[in-house]
């Protein structure tokens, strides 16, 4: 490289055709992208949701500490499970604090082919400009429950918002279990949470999702600025079978989002999906309903319905006492996970 920058540097004379002898100008290098430290995971195309809703991207803004991208900011966690000797196993897993997993556990003495982990956290909570994006992926015949550690706690927000995007593969004849602890907004919070899925058509999928109103023991009571929720469910080829959006904008006042239809004056909303050709919907559907009609009639209000074109079944359910959701979103999943696999569920441990 030296020898042919010398050989274009030197005089030019006649001989070179080129009238007026004198010398070349040296070249500046062309300027290059500097790539940002670790990669294209910290490029906002990447961990940014393709779009916010208004009632969030109305409080963006740039914190004056840590601003959104800063280190600690982006929290990136991509696994991917395949089956391996007859076992659901791990096979790719990448982490980016604060988000992080333990080694999946082996647990149900029924069932020790499935996989159980748990989504955890190194921070306690969610802040003010943080991203997060979560990428799982289940390759065909596995089977695997997901969860989180804990609640997940979003903070009081002052300079624009917080974002976290799920996006799962679940293949065919796959089974996955995906039922996270609640979310609870705390006061001035603005939270949106965006779930994609992609599911095979022979693959079977739960999938909860419950939010609290606030930190009821100290009072609070929809005192959050806006919650946002959107879930997306999609055949590989593009077509959707199921679309739910969430917006709980209270403004401070519980006004805005108690009337029938939102959360009909109660505190805890909790939403269970279930995706299946396993068995016919009707009998899913009438499974769900008994189990919470005889322990849960009296205290929670509830409804079942069938998802278009039979792909599954929609449970929502709105109560006041965190105890009995909590007990009445472990019945309803555990009725399902006998119903669809044949055996009982075991009791999910946590700390």
């Amino acid at each position: 490289m030296s020898n042919s920058r010398a050989a274009l540097a030197k005089p030019l004379d006649a001989a070179d055709g080129v009238p007026g002898a004198g010398t070349l100008a040296p070249v500046s290098p062309l300027p290059l992208k500097q790539p940002r430290p670790g990669g294209y995971r910290l490029e906002p195309a990447f961990y940014e949701p393709a779009r916010v809703p208004a009632e969030v991207l109305h409080y963006a803004g740039t914190p004056p500490s840590l601003p959104v991208g800063s280190p600690g900011k982006v929290g990136v966690l991509q696994l991917a499970f395949a089956q391996n000797g007859g076992r659901t196993e791990l096979v790719r897993h990448y982490q980016k604090s604060p988000l992080q997993i333990m080694h999946p556990l082996y647990y149900n003495t029924l069932r020790p082919d499935m996989a159980y982990t748990y989504l955890m956290s190194t921070g306690g909570g969610i802040l003010q400009g943080d991203r997060l994006r979560t990428d799982l992926s289940f390759g065909p015949g596995t089977s695997a429950h997901v969860t989180t550690q804990a609640h997940t706690k979003v903070y009081r927000m002052e300079h624009d918002y917080a974002s976290s995007v799920m996006n799962i593969a679940v293949e065919a004849d796959a089974y996955l279990e995906y039922l996270p602890d609640p979310v609870v907004p705390f006061i001035d919070s603005r939270f949106y949470q965006q779930t994609a899925v992609v599911l095979d058509e022979s693959a079977t999928m739960l999938l909860g999702e419950t939010v609290y109103a606030g930190r009821l023991a100290r009072g609070e009571r929809h005192a959050y600025a806006v919650y946002a929720s959107d879930l997306e469910v999609r055949r590989p080829d593009g077509r959707l079978i199921a679309l739910d959006r969430v917006r709980l904008c209270p403004g401070g006042q519980a006004s805005g989002v108690s009337g029938l239809g939102v959360l009909a004056d109660r505190d805890v909303l909790a939403m269970l999906y279930v995706f299946t050709p396993r068995v016919p919907v009707a009998v899913l559907a009438d499974r769900l309903h008994a189990v919470l009609a005889e322990d849960f009639g009296d205290t929670l209000l509830f409804g079942v319905s069938a998802l278009p074109g039979d792909v599954g079944v929609w449970l929502r359910l709105v109560g006041n006492d965190t105890i009995a959701v909590a007990r009445a979103n472990t019945a309803a999943a555990s009725a399902v996970h006998e119903l669809l696999t044949g055996v009982s569920a075991p009791v999910i441990r946590k700390s």
